[in-house]
């Protein structure tokens, strides 16, 4: 990860036609090569505010910057061409017959020959996992394939910013993870840069680099994990809770006066800390049963 400011926000603020306030002096750095979360409940902001990243929402106050440029002094062509938007609804952004047609609409408008479009085509298929479907109907594919293909849309066009919202909505436990562990990969080992909203908690831990907790249009905490998630008061004050390993680990903590270091975030964290405070309530048990 490079300290290289890709995406930024400076007191972005956004009021809708009906006057409602949607966003309230938002300030955030995304560093090329990071996966950012923007955490939240429904109702937060958080799709308002990709949108205004993206460049979609007119009437912003404040700025947006990508490569340290307003987006208000760049074209839409200069905007796409770094960084796009994965709707939340997969049937809100496809639209072509098939897979391939699909996926190579964006590198047809960009001017690519037929030689460049099949391989940039093909290599984003492959990204996410959807390589050998090119001739099936878009109407034919699974929800978490359509979810993949809008994603494989923005990479055949060659972006390196994605802004996605709720990624693994609608999607059952086995398609999260393996969205999941896409996305991780396309950050990884493809440098793409991911600005994810999302109110999955139990997920944020164990693949975000940051968060930032949006809550009533302003982000109220940032930071890593173990910085944001506290305790699940305050979580429930922003109508989110705990990932359910660190709720447990807080209330045997807290509730049962377990002798924990440090409240666990991932199931392997848990293992650990909890083998640990076995061990030291073991020992302490010991020393009590030894006589005089």
């Amino acid at each position: 990860m490079e300290d290289i400011i890709r995406l930024s926000a400076r007191d972005v603020s956004f009021k809708y036609p009906d006057g409602t306030s949607a966003l309230k002096g938002i300030n955030l750095d995304i560093k090329k090569g990071e996966f950012i979360g923007i955490l939240g409940s429904n109702g937060s902001g958080k799709t308002t505010l990709l949108k205004a990243m993206d460049g979609i929402l007119k009437g912003i106050e404040g700025n947006v910057y990508l490569d340290s440029v307003d987006i208000k002094r760049l074209t839409p062509r200069d905007i796409y061409r770094k960084i796009g938007l994965v709707f939340q609804n997969p049937d809100d952004q496809l639209f072509a017959p098939t897979l391939y047609e699909d996926i190579a609409f964006g590198p047809i408008n960009m001017g690519f020959d037929t030689k460049e479009i099949e391989t940039r085509v093909l290599n984003a298929l492959k990204d996410v996992d959807l390589s050998g479907l090119e001739k099936k109907s878009i109407h034919n594919l699974s929800y978490g394939q359509k979810k993949r293909a809008c994603i494989a849309g923005l990479l055949a066009m060659g972006h390196e910013i994605l802004l996605l919202d709720e990624p693994t909505a609608g999607l059952d436990p086995m398609g999260e993870y393996k969205m999941m562990n896409i996305l991780q990969r396309l950050n990884k080992e493809n440098s793409v840069t991911a600005v994810m909203a999302t109110h999955s908690v139990d997920l944020v831990p164990l693949f975000l680099d940051r968060l930032y907790i949006l809550s009533k249009g302003r982000i109220i905490r940032q930071g890593s994990s173990e910085e944001v998630f506290t305790s699940p008061e305050d979580m429930e004050d922003i109508k989110l809770r705990l990932p359910q390993i660190a709720e447990l680990i807080y209330r045997l903590k807290h509730e049962e006066m377990l002798p924990f270091d440090r409240i666990p975030l991932t199931v392997g964290e848990a293992r650990r800390e909890l083998i640990k405070t076995i061990e030291v309530i073991k020992e302490k048990a010991g020393c009590e049963a030894k006589p005089g």
